[in-house]
């Protein structure tokens, strides 16, 4: 079984013009409930995303990313979240990880 650290957590995937972005928690019974959603990168739709974590009190966000995509929703998000950015390759080798 997997340790849980961070019971509202996030998981992001950047391109040039779109994120993809799933957010999980565990609630209080520990069922675990998890969302995905595509945002745009302009200025307005990382804030609504920003919203969107902040609603179900996500902490943390690991965020996947090549080249310098990352930077524009790194500085929206920094300030709300423990934001890390993270290898892909990294997390493709992580238990529970889902088949690429």
């Amino acid at each position: 079984m997997m340790q849980v650290l961070f019971p509202n957590c996030a998981g992001m995937d950047v391109h040039k013009t779109f994120v993809m972005v799933c957010r999980m928690r565990i609630t209080d019974t520990g069922q675990v409930e998890q969302e995905t959603q595509r945002f745009g990168t302009m200025t307005r739709d990382l804030e609504a995303l920003a919203a969107w974590l902040a609603a179900w009190g996500v902490t943390h966000i690991a965020m996947e990313s090549t080249g310098v995509y990352w930077l524009p929703i790194y500085n929206v998000l920094e300030d709300h979240f423990q934001v890390w950015l993270v290898n892909a390759s990294h997390v493709k080798q992580v238990p529970g990880a889902r088949p690429m």
